[in-house]
C-alpha cells in the first residue's frame, strides 16, 4: 500500500494558499509531451482546462469529470477530477495531484490517498498540497523531493466588521444555503448586491457569477467553503459568517487549517489580504457568544502553522467482486500501514450495505460481473444531497433498469426534458440542476445508456439552459444593479462614473436610470424603492453641477451657439449676449442680458437666463479658491481681523504685499484657519498659490477684474516689464512668480538656521545655494536684488590665505529682518470699482505695481535680532 518505488522525479510542492502551486503544475505539464492533473473540484478542473486550452489548443486537451467528458482523439493533456483520473496516471509523461491533503477528508479521502500512492508520471510527478502533508509524504513516498513555497502576500487578521461596513472586494463565507441567501439579501439591500458561489452550482453558473464580481459589477461575493479550493478571485478581505459547519456527522468548529484554506483566498499574488468575522454572528461556545477567532487561531492562520496530518484515510481500491459480502468485507478492511487508517463509511458504501440487505433488489446479483456493476451503480454521487436513505432509493430504481442491460434512450430523453424546464425559483432550479448532474453522470458511463453520446449531449444542453436560468434568478434576487452603481458613486472614484443626460431628459448612471430633469430641477425615478431614493438623491447631488451644465450647454447651443467671456461680457463671436455686473462677491457677477434678449417671451427669457446662470457657474469653476475666501469673509466666526485680510486678499485677486496685509492684528490661532483656505503667508507676500495658475488668471482678466497682463504659461521667471504681469514681483531686471520667490526665501532661511545650529562663532555669515534660482532661470545679479528685498545681503568673497589650497569657501550671506507687519497700511481704492458698475471697468491701482523697496530696520527691534527670528516667524505662518 506504500509507493512501490522511490523516485527522485517525484516532487511534493507544499505550502499555504497563494503560493503558485497550481500555476507551477500547469507550467510543468505544458513543458512535457503529455500529462494529467487531478483536481478536487469539477469547477477547478474546468477552470484549468480553459487555461491549458489557451496554451495548447482544444484538440490537445481533455476534460474528464463524473458529469462531463471532452476527449478529442489526439488529446495529450488531461484535466480531471481525482475520482476520474487514472489510478496509475495513465502512462503519461507528467502527473500531478492537487490538494493532496484531502487524503484526510472523511468522505473522499481514500480517493486522494490512492492517487498519492499510485498515480505516477513517466518523467515527472508532482504532489501539491498544504505544508501539513509533509509527514505523510515522507512516510508514504520516501525519497520524494519536498519543496516548501512561501505565500506571495501577507495575510492578517482584521477583526469583526458589520455587514454594512465591509470593505469593497470582500468575500463572505457561510456554511449553509440558508445563510448564503440571507447574507446575499442583506448585501443587496445595503451594498447593491453580491455574486453567489456554491459547490452545487454548475461550472457555467459559477463562472458567470464570478464574472459579476471580477468585472466590478458587484463588490461582494457570498460563497460556501467551496471558495477555499483553488478559485482565484480578486478578493481583498474574507469575512466568516460562521466558524462552524456540519461535516456529515456533527456540527463542529472549523479546524485552523480549514480556516486558513478559506481565509487564504484574500490577497491574491502580490496583494496583501485580510480576514475576519461578521459582527453580530454567534460563535460555537454557547448561545450569545460572539463570533470571533481565538488568539491561537489567528496566530496559526497568519503564520501558516498548523498541526501536521498524522493519518490518511484508506479504502481498498481494488476489492474482490466474488460476492456482495466479500466486496463489503474488502471495502471495510483495515490498512496494514501505520500511517493509514480505515476510511469512515462513505455514502457509496452506505448505499451498498443498505441495498444488499434487500433480497428483492439483490436477487439477480450473483456473478462477479453483476457484483461489479451493482457496486458501480452504488457509486453514483449524491448530487442532490439527499442522504443515504433517499439516495439508496434512487440507486435502487436505477439498478432495476441496469440489471437487465442498458437504460432506454427514450426514457432518459424524457427525464432530461422534464428536468430541463427553466421555470421556477432558485431552489427549484438548483434541485433540477442537481438531478441533471445525476443523469449527466449516468450518461457518461460507457455501458449504461443506449445512444450514450446523444444523451450526454442532451444532458449538457439541459444543464446549460438551467445554468443560464439560475444565473438570471440569482442576479435578479441578489443584485440591484442600480444600487450597486450608486454605492460605487458614493466612493472616492465617483467622478469616474458615467453620468448621462439623455435627449428625453432622463438621468442615467452607468446606464441605470435614476430620475429626470424637470427644467433645472432633478426628480427621482418614481419607480425607485424607498431604500434607493436616498442613494439616488445623493448621487444626483454629487453630479448635479455636471448634469445642469450639460443641459445648459445643450440649450445655449440650440439657442445662441458658442459663448465666451471677454472684457467683462458674455460674447457670441463678436456680439454681446450679456454684461457681467460686479456684485458684492467677485465670483458671483450679475448677468444683465442685452436689450434684444430682454424682449423675448417671458417663459423663454426665464429659461435662457437659467441656462446662462448655470453656464456661467461652470465657467467660473477655476475661481473656486477665490470664492472660498469670499465666503469665509462673510462668516462672523472668522473674526474682524481675519475678515479684513480676506477682503483685502479677494479685492486684490489673491495676492497682497505682506506689509499691507495687517498681519500684526491676526491672532496666531487664526492662522491655521487661513492655511485651510489655501492662503500662504510668505516673507514678502500673502498669496493663494491656487490662483497663480494660468486658468484663474486668464479668467480674472476676461472678467475685467484684473486689467494687468497675464502670462499664458505663468512661468517661474520672466523678463521684467511694465506694467508688471499679474502674480509676479520684480527681481532686478527680471520678475519672479511670488510663490517661487517664497521658495527661495525659505531655502535661504533653512541654510541660516543650519549655520546657527552648528554654532560656528568664527563664521561671518551663512551660505546660500543659488542652484535653485539658477534652475529657475534667475540671473545672479537679479537673485541678489530679490534676496535684498527679503533682508538677505551677500558678503565679500573670502580669499584663501597664502600657501593654502583647497575648494573656495562659499560666499557668506547675512540677514536683517525687513520692515515688520506693523507698518501703517496705505489707503487703497477697490480694484473692481464701485458696487453696481460693470466688472470690466475696474478702478484704482493694481497691486504689486510699485517698485519693491529695500528692507528697513524694524522700529522696536535691534538690528541683530534673535538668531532664528526670521525662520521662527516663517514657521508660525
Amino acid at each position: 500500500m506504500t509507493a512501490s518505488r522511490t523516485d527522485s522525479r517525484i516532487r511534493a510542492v507544499l505550502g499555504p494558499t497563494n503560493t503558485g502551486k497550481t500555476h507551477l503544475a500547469i507550467e510543468r505539464m505544458c513543458a512535457h509531451s503529455s500529462g494529467t492533473i487531478g483536481f478536487p473540484l469539477r469547477l477547478l478542473a474546468r477552470e484549468v482546462y480553459d487555461r491549458v486550452c489557451a496554451i495548447k489548443g482544444e484538440d490537445a486537451c481533455a476534460l474528464i469529470t463524473g458529469e462531463e467528458r471532452i476527449e478529442p482523439p489526439n488529446a495529450r493533456y488531461f484535466l480531471c477530477t481525482a475520482e476520474a483520473m487514472p489510478r496509475d496516471g495513465g502512462n503519461r509523461a507528467f502527473v500531478a495531484l492537487d490538494e493532496a491533503q484531502l487524503g484526510a477528508d472523511r468522505e473522499r479521502g481514500h480517493i486522494f490517498t490512492d492517487r498519492l500512492l499510485n498515480a505516477r508520471g513517466r518523467e515527472e510527478t508532482m504532489l501539491l498540497g498544504a505544508a501539513t502533508l509533509e509527514p505523510m509524504v515522507r512516510a508514504l513516498v520516501p525519497g520524494a523531493l519536498i519543496e516548501e513555497r512561501p505565500r506571495f502576500s501577507t495575510l492578517s487578521h482584521a477583526g469583526a466588521c458589520k455587514l454594512s461596513r465591509l470593505p469593497p472586494r470582500s468575500a463572505i463565507v457561510a456554511f449553509s444555503v440558508e445563510q448564503v441567501y440571507q447574507v446575499a439579501e442583506l448585501l443587496r439591500r445595503f451594498r447593491g448586491g453580491a455574486a453567489v458561489v456554491m459547490g452545487a452550482l454548475s461550472p457555467q453558473t459559477r463562472n458567470r457569477q464570478v464574472e459579476l464580481f471580477q468585472s466590478g459589477e458587484v463588490d461582494y461575493i457570498v460563497a460556501t467553503d467551496a471558495i477555499g479550493m483553488g478559485l482565484n478571485l480578486d478578493v481583498h478581505h474574507v469575512a466568516f459568517a460562521s466558524l462552524s459547519k456540519f461535516d456529515g456527522v456533527r456540527q463542529r468548529r472549523l479546524f485552523p487549517s480549514e480556516m486558513a484554506q478559506i481565509a487564504g483566498r484574500a490577497g491574491r499574488h502580490q496583494t496583501d489580504g485580510t480576514f475576519g468575522t461578521l459582527s453580530g454572528g454567534q460563535g460555537t461556545r454557547g448561545r450569545g457568544s460572539p463570533l470571533e477567532f481565538t488568539e491561537e487561531e489567528v496566530f496559526a492562520i497568519e503564520e501558516h502553522r498548523f498541526a501536521p496530518i498524522t493519518k490518511l484515510f484508506w479504502r481498498e481500491p481494488q476489492p474482490r467482486f466474488d460476492t456482495l459480502d466479500v466486496l463489503i468485507g474488502d471495502l471495510e478492511a483495515s490498512p496494514r500501514v501505520e500511517s493509514l487508517t480505515a476510511a469512515p463509511e462513505a455514502i457509496d458504501l452506505a448505499v451498498l450495505k443498505r441495498l444488499s440487505e434487500d433480497a428483492e433488489i439483490t436477487r439477480g446479483v450473483k456473478t462477479s460481473g453483476h457484483v461489479r456493476r451493482f457496486w458501480e451503480a452504488c457509486q453514483l454521487p449524491d448530487f442532490r444531497q439527499l442522504g443515504p436513505e433517499a439516495h439508496a432509493r434512487f440507486v435502487a430504481r436505477l439498478w432495476s433498469d441496469l440489471q437487465h442491460g442498458h437504460i432506454g434512450a427514450d426514457f432518459v430523453a424524457r427525464r432530461i426534458d422534464e428536468l430541463g424546464n427553466t421555470a421556477g425559483d432558485i431552489d427549484a432550479l438548483q434541485g433540477r440542476l442537481a438531478a441533471i448532474r445525476s443523469w449527466a453522470y449516468i450518461c457518461q458511463r460507457p455501458d449504461w445508456v443506449l445512444a450514450r453520446d446523444e444523451m450526454a449531449a442532451r444532458a449538457r444542453s439541459a444543464e446549460a439552459k438551467l445554468s443560464d436560468a439560475l444565473h438570471q434568478r440569482l442576479t435578479e434576487r441578489f443584485v440591484n444593479r442600480r444600487t450597486a452603481v450608486l454605492m460605487r458613486g458614493m466612493g472616492k472614484d465617483a467622478g469616474l462614473l458615467r453620468v448621462n443626460l439623455e435627449d428625453d431628459g432622463r438621468v442615467t448612471v452607468e446606464g441605470q436610470p435614476i430620475g429626470h430633469l424637470d427644467g433645472f430641477r432633478f426628480v427621482v425615478d418614481p419607480e425607485a424603492s424607498h431604500e434607493d431614493r436616498k442613494l439616488m438623491l445623493a448621487a444626483a447631488e454629487k453630479h448635479m453641477a455636471a448634469l445642469l451644465a450639460q443641459k445648459a450647454n445643450k440649450l445655449i447651443a440650440d439657442e445662441l451657439g458658442e459663448l465666451s467671456i471677454a472684457d467683462g461680457k458674455i460674447m457670441r463671436d463678436d456680439k454681446v449676449v450679456a454684461e457681467l455686473e460686479r456684485s458684492k462677491l467677485i465670483t458671483q457677477p450679475r448677468i444683465v442680458m442685452t436689450r434684444e434678449l430682454v424682449q423675448l417671451d417671458p417663459a423663454q427669457k426665464s429659461r435662457l437666463q437659467d441656462a446662462l446662470r448655470v453656464w456661467l457657474t461652470e465657467q467660473l469653476a477655476p475661481l473656486a479658491p477665490l470664492q472660498a475666501i469670499e465666503e469665509a469673509a462673510e462668516d462672523p466666526e472668522a473674526g474682524s481681523e481675519v475678515r479684513a485680510l480676506l477682503l483685502t486678499l479677494a479685492d486684490r485677486n489673491g495676492t497682497v504685499w505682506r506689509e499691507d496685509a495687517g498681519l500684526r492684528h491676526i491672532p496666531k490661532e487664526k492662522r491655521p484657519f487661513m492655511r485651510r483656505l489655501g492662503v500662504t503667508i510668505g516673507s514678502l507676500d500673502v498669496y493663494m498659490p491656487a490662483l497663480l495658475k494660468p486658468a484663474p488668471r486668464r479668467l480674472l482678466k476676461a472678467l475685467g477684474v484684473d486689467p494687468r497682463p497675464v502670462r499664458e504659461q505663468m512661468e517661474a521667471v520672466i523678463e521684467s516689464a511694465k506694467p508688471m504681469p499679474t502674480g509676479y514681483r520684480r527681481a532686478g531686471r527680471q520678475a519672479i512668480r511670488v510663490d517661487m520667490a517664497e521658495k527661495l526665501f525659505r531655502s535661504a532661511h533653512e541654510q541660516r538656521a543650519k549655520a546657527q545650529a552648528a554654532g560656528d562663532k568664527g563664521a561671518k555669515g551663512f551660505p546660500v545655494d543659488i542652484a535653485l534660482a539658477t534652475s529657475m532661470g534667475l540671473a545672479d545679479e537679479n537673485f541678489r536684488s530679490l534676496m535684498k528685498d527679503a533682508g538677505f545681503r551677500q558678503g565679500q568673497k573670502e580669499e584663501l590665505a597664502e600657501g593654502m589650497y583647497g575648494p573656495e569657501r562659499p560666499v557668506p550671506w547675512t540677514w536683517r529682518a525687513p520692515r515688520k507687519d506693523n507698518a501703517p497700511q496705505p489707503r487703497h481704492r477697490p480694484a473692481g470699482g464701485r458696487k453696481g458698475k460693470p466688472v470690466g471697468k475696474p478702478q484704482g491701482k493694481p497691486d504689486n505695481q510699485r517698485h519693491s523697496r529695500g528692507p528697513r530696520k524694524p522700529a522696536n527691534q535691534p538690528a541683530t535680532g534673535k538668531a532664528l527670528a526670521g525662520l521662527a516667524d516663517l514657521l508660525k505662518k
